[in-house]
Parts: structure tokens; C-alpha cells; sequence
């Protein structure tokens, strides 16, 4: 049976790195599960890795998309085992690596199959928020689907509710009568690794990229895509106190420090969903990496010949 070896965890934990160690372990290739790093253009506010760090193994789905273009963990779904297929024509195993978690649960449990959102239909979603806040939201789907409403984990997640209503509204039915929550059967097994930093030491992990993401050109970046601050694809931490600086709603002493607050609350919301996955290995980062790694596979797939 082939393996799939997925690297996962917080914005700044040390993915990358791993991932690309285990790789060339490996001889494999990497997938990236990174729904910001699939856009070109935006290097820097989204840690693409290095040119150095491509070079070493094939990564997919880096800096393929265009910023104006759609995707969705649906679309990815489909292209990552598209992808995945391929790999395993020349290899018993491949590397997942991301935090995107809905981009993970996609490839490894599939996701309910869910309309394609036409361009008018997001409109008419968004005005909904645009114009009324999260009451329009609560109120829209409190006629359209009252059942996602009474169930959502998260009613402040503006961007969960408008997208259960952009469902709603491009299917003419329920969202929550779309949604099964069935795990579908996939002919691979599963290796899931994360990289175990105590929160304090990740908050400083965090805050040094911030200050490296700024020196290396934050700001520029930003500004290069301004005039697209609409798109979906920007709709990112580090963008958008960017963007709220040059409208002038934030000075630059705010904008920064929230960038790495904003990152931070990100990063707790990504160790949550870990803590509920009792398949993920937390690996010590104060002992060899690659090494707990390889030994995690080789518990899980009873050999692995390393290169």
C-alpha cells in the first residue's frame, strides 16, 4: 500500500524544512497544501519556499494559480489525488505539507461534493455582510438554512457564513443538507507529523518571521497587489493590516505587531484542530527531526528504505 506522509501544524513551526528532508529521504515529492502559497505573486506574505528549497525535491502546487483565479479545497481535492497518482508511479510514498487544514481533510477524508459559487452569486453573498454585518448573515441564514445556524461552530467566522450562503443560494437548497460528514475510503495509508514547539516558543517563532517577512519586503509586496485588495487570494493575514495601513485606518507602529497577533491567533486556531486529530504525531523539536520522522513511518508501514 502506498504512504502518504503528511507534515503539518502552525504557521512557523519548521513545515517546510521537515517536509523536505523526509523527501529526499524518501526520493519523493512533495504536495503543498497551502492555500495561500498556490498564488503567484505573493512570496513573501505567504513563505514560499526558497529557491534553494525548491530545487532539492519537486514540489506541486506552488505559485501556479493566478491571484484573480478561483480554487477551492473541493478543486484541490480532486487535483492533489490527480497529482498523488502520479507520483505513485515512481514512488511507494509522497509528502503532504501545509497548515491549510481544509486543504489536508480534503486529500485524506474528502469533502462533501458542493456547487462551483458563480461570480454573481459571491456578489450577492458578500453585499449581504457588506451591507448588514454579521446580523444580515444571521438573519439570511436563519430563513435559508436555520439548521447550519443552530449547529456553527463559529457564528463571528463571517467568512464561514457567507460561503454557507453563497451554498445555499447556488444550489437552491440547504447547505447543511449538503453536508454529510462521511470519511471517504482512500487506497493509501497515513503518516501525520507535526513539529511539537510549548506555545511560548512558537509565539517567538512567530513573531521572528514577522520581523524577517517586513525586512524582506513586506510592505512593497503589498503595495504591488493593492489595487486587487477584493480578491479572495488576499484576504490573508499580513495583507490585510497592510492594506488597513494604506487606507489609513492603521499606522504602520499598529499594522506590524497586529500582523504577528493576527498570525498568532491563527496559529492557536491550527493547534486546536490538531489536539482533536489523535492520528497526529508530535514530534520533540529539541531532538533530531528527520530522525523521529522516519522512525514515526517505519512504526506505521513496518519498512521504509532510506536513501
Amino acid at each position: 500500500m502506498k504512504t502518504l506522509v503528511i507534515v503539518t501544524g502552525p504557521t512557523a513551526s519548521g513545515k517546510t524544512a521537515l517536509a523536505i528532508d523526509i523527501a529526499e529521504s524518501l526520493q519523493t515529492e512533495i504536495v503543498s497544501a497551502d492555500s495561500r502559497q498556490i498564488y503567484r505573486g505573493i512570496p513573501i506574505c505567504t513563505a514560499v519556499p526558497s529557491r534553494q528549497q525548491l530545487a532539492r525535491v519537486p514540489h506541486h502546487f506552488i505559485e501556479t494559480l493566478d491571484l484573480r483565479d478561483y480554487y477551492s479545497a473541493a478543486m484541490f481535492e480532486t487535483d492533489a489525488l490527480a497529482c498523488l497518482d502520479s507520483i505513485w508511479r515512481k514512488s511507494d510514498y509522497a509528502v503532504l505539507c501545509g497548515g491549510s487544514m481544509m486543504y489536508i481533510d480534503a486529500v485524506t477524508r474528502g469533502i462533501d461534493p458542493l456547487p462551483t459559487i458563480s461570480p454573481e452569486v459571491r456578489t450577492q453573498a458578500l453585499a449581504i455582510y457588506t451591507d448588514g454585518g454579521l446580523g444580515a448573515l444571521h438573519d439570511t441564514l436563519r430563513r435559508l438554512d436555520p439548521a447550519y445556524l443552530a449547529t456553527a461552530p463559529d457564528l463571528s467566522n463571517h467568512k464561514r457564513l457567507i460561503h454557507a450562503i453563497e451554498i445555499c443560494l447556488q444550489a437552491g437548497k440547504p447547505c447543511s443538507s449538503l453536508l454529510t460528514g462521511q470519511a471517504r475510503q482512500r487506497p493509501f495509508r497515513t503518516v501525520k507529523l507535526a513539529i511539537g514547539w510549548p506555545r511560548e516558543q512558537l509565539f517567538t517563532r512567530i513573531n521572528s518571521r514577522v520581523d524577517s517577512m517586513i525586512a524582506e519586503g513586506l510592505e512593497e509586496e503589498a503595495r504591488s497587489v493593492y489595487y486587487l485588495r477584493h480578491l479572495n487570494s488576499l484576504n490573508t493575514v499580513g495583507f490585510k493590516e497592510m492594506f488597513a495601513m494604506f487606507d489609513g485606518v492603521m499606522t504602520r507602529d499598529t499594522a506590524i505587531p497586529r500582523i504577528a497577533k493576527n498570525t498568532r491567533v491563527y496559529a492557536k486556531k491550527q493547534l486546536l484542530w490538531l489536539s482533536k486529530d489523535p492520528s497526529a504525531r508530535m514530534l520533540d523539536p529539541t531532538s533530531p527531526l528527520l530522525s523521529q520522522a522516519l522512525d514515526a513511518i517505519r512504526e506505521e508501514t513496518s519498512f521504509v528504505k532510506v536513501y
